[in-house]
């Protein structure tokens, strides 16, 4: 396939974009911007994909300006050829197009497990259900037990009874009898179990701790109820839909917490979605109440929070069907032929599935390197990854941090030159400081385990992404014999007859692992091949540390969007919005206005996609250009010079 690599036009200035019910004076606590966070503007930030990945990259809390441009910083950063991203399959001519100019040019919305597009269009809080109250005992009920039999049972009901028990004799032996003076002792004894035995043909009830002094404790909270008890008929957590600008999921959880005081791990949701966007998406709190979520509406900046219901369980990553993506490309330049060609291919044929470029990191030391050695089992070489100087700038304390490790090696001294101790190296540097340089790998274990594992899924990717190359270079969109599909889960092997009529969308690779088989052609044994030049053996991919053995998985070679629609756009004001917002909707404001004579061309596209898949390798077949940061920014700087 011929593989073109259009200019890529710079991106313009622009406004920020708040929520409307922002409170001054309440705003959210910030860390020290690196760059201006407009909604538009010269971003040294890498533009990241908005799709569900569970791992991202680490970051750090805190970000200092430093003297070099973020285009010296990515002279060295990684390019689509560096980790396997070789191929397209549409025939199309590339053409030029600016991604995500303004955050607000890229939208995504979850689809949930239901299958339905997860979107805010209601800010009101649901009424509170009255509990049905228990039902009154009757007056007759009450009055079964004597004075001096109220008086055993409140002394054994605080433990002043030594005896442990009070016996009652059912002097009328009936079971109407027996109930009422069951109903009678646990009503007004709260605390006190009751059973009915039977001596010497007489029946007794006999009233008796059932927790011993755990019981004496919910008598006093029965006398005294909590002040903020949660009502027992409704769901202990709280589901909202969560709608942000110029957030990740993961921050955006972090400021949720500090206004609300509450940890992180109380809040579940389906996928993370990355900053550079407006997202929405569904969230889950445990037993924090609608009208407190509601009322962050008046202080927070760039958040909306709506659609609130209780339910019985909260969310798990994965659980979700997909995304639905609006996007806009500005400044295009092709043709109105050359769109309708390449989004024609993009709904009828679709794109390779290549893990996207944020899968690998943007610093001169991708992930999977440090991948390949946890799998070689180097940690030596893990640390010196980690920890070593490397080209490109960087944050200023981490360049200190960096050559205080590679003069002394002293983890201590290295340390102290971080502010930040929650950024990788900090964790790893106090990992080394508690349990020495001869356990590496106790101390690595600092690392939170999502970014431990990142590492190795980071090589199993950048594998993938090979043989996939490999794999439409040498067989092009047909199936062919020793090609692998799926039958209900389970990898199965094509013959050349069963291939005949299937094609490429049916077709699997494996991510390397000890639960898996290859393909039987030649690009099969490319794996061999691969992890044998990298000093891996493909039969041994269990690791003595549990967490990095790698059973391995299966992904499609091709992913084919739904729900496809564009439209080529013309306008003249490049700050203002081309994507009307859920925000902008609640608040009754008007869409978009196009002029058909305006001065500036735009593709605005939808489409959505499944977990896991990489909204940017779409637009990369569209475009049919190298989306890595270190690309777009040389392009960029030209076009500035």
């Amino acid at each position: 396939m011929e593989e073109t690599e259009p200019a890529l036009v710079p991106v313009q200035g622009g406004e920020k974009r708040v929520c409307p019910e922002e409170e001054k004076g309440e705003a959210v606590p910030s860390k020290k911007p690196r760059v201006n966070d407009n909604n538009g503007g010269k971003s040294k930030h890498p533009v990241k994909d908005d799709e569900d990945e569970e791992e991202e990259m680490p970051k750090d809390e805190e970000e200092e300006e430093d003297g070099e441009t973020f285009a010296d910083m990515m002279k060295h950063g990684l390019t689509e050829l560096d980790v396997g991203i070789l191929k397209f399959i549409s025939e199309h001519k590339g053409f030029s197009g600016i991604l995500k100019e303004r955050y607000s040019d890229f939208v995504v919305h979850e689809i949930n497990r239901e299958g339905k597009t997860v979107q805010l269009d209601d800010l009101s809080i649901p009424p509170e259900e009255e509990e049905a109250p228990e039902p009154e005992p009757a007056a007759d009920d009450l009055d079964v037990l004597t004075e001096e039999q109220k008086k055993e049972l409140g002394e054994l009901q605080l433990f002043k009874n030594k005896e442990g028990d009070v016996s009652i004799e059912v002097v009328d032996d009936t079971k109407e009898k027996r109930t009422q003076i069951h109903k009678a002792i646990k009503t007004q004894f709260p605390g006190l179990e009751t059973k009915t035995e039977e001596r010497d043909t007489h029946k007794f009830i006999v009233a008796y701790h059932a927790a011993g002094k755990k019981a004496l404790a919910e008598v006093r909270a029965t006398a005294a109820p909590r002040k903020h008890s949660w009502p027992k008929n409704r769901g202990a957590f709280c589901h909202f839909v969560l709608y942000k600008e110029n957030k990740d999921t993961m921050d955006s959880i972090n400021v949720l917490s500090k206004f609300l005081r509450l940890r992180p791990n109380v809040f579940s949701y389906m996928g993370t979605k990355d900053k550079r966007a407006i997202t929405v998406q569904e969230i889950a709190v445990l037993r924090i109440t609608a009208e407190r979520l509601s009322h962050l509406n008046k202080c927070l900046n760039n958040f909306k929070l709506g659609n609130f219901c209780y339910k019985n369980h909260p969310l798990k990553l994965g659980e979700l069907q997909g995304n639905h993506f609006t996007v806009v490309l500005r400044n295009i330049s092709g043709s109105q032929e050359q769109v309708e060609q390449a989004l024609k291919s993009l709904k009828e044929t679709g794109f390779i599935n290549y893990y996207g470029m944020q899968r690998f990191g943007t610093t001169a030391v991708p992930t999977y390197q440090v991948g390949k050695a946890i799998l070689r089992n180097d940690w030596s070489e893990v640390v010196d990854l980690i920890l070593k100087p490397r080209p490109g700038a960087e944050k200023g304390y981490l360049v200190r941090c960096r050559e205080e490790w590679a003069k002394s090696q002293d983890p201590e001294a290295a340390l102290k030159k971080l502010p930040v101790k929650r950024c990788v190296e900090g964790q790893l540097l106090r990992g080394l400081c508690m349990y020495g340089k001869k356990n590496v790998i106790t101390a690595f274990g600092l690392i939170p385990r999502n970014n431990r594992l990142m590492y190795i899924h980071s090589y199993q990717s950048v594998v993938w992404n090979t043989m996939v190359s490999r794999r439409i270079e040498a067989f092009g969109l047909n199936a062919v014999e020793g090609d692998l599909v799926l039958k209900g889960g389970t990898a199965h092997m094509l013959s050349a007859e069963e291939a005949k009529g299937l094609s490429i969308h049916d077709i699997v690779m494996p991510l390397p692992g000890y639960d898996v088989i290859y393909p039987s052609h030649h690009v099969g044994k490319g794996y061999r091949e691969m992890l044998t030049a990298d000093g891996l053996d493909i039969d041994t991919m269990r690791h003595k540390v549990k967490d990095y053995s790698l059973a391995g998985a299966y992904r499609r070679v091709v992913i084919r969007p739904s729900d496809v629609s564009w439209e080529v756009i013309q306008y003249d004001d490049p700050r203002v919005s081309l994507v009307h917002t859920d925000v902008e909707k609640l608040e009754d404001k008007p869409g978009p206005v196009f002029n058909t004579e305006g001065k500036y061309r735009a593709l605005r596209m939808e489409f959505s996609l499944p977990p896991s898949t990489y909204a940017t390798m779409a637009i990369r077949e569209v475009l049919k250009m190298d989306t890595s940061i270190k690309n777009q920014t040389q392009l960029n700087t030209t076009w500035f010079n």
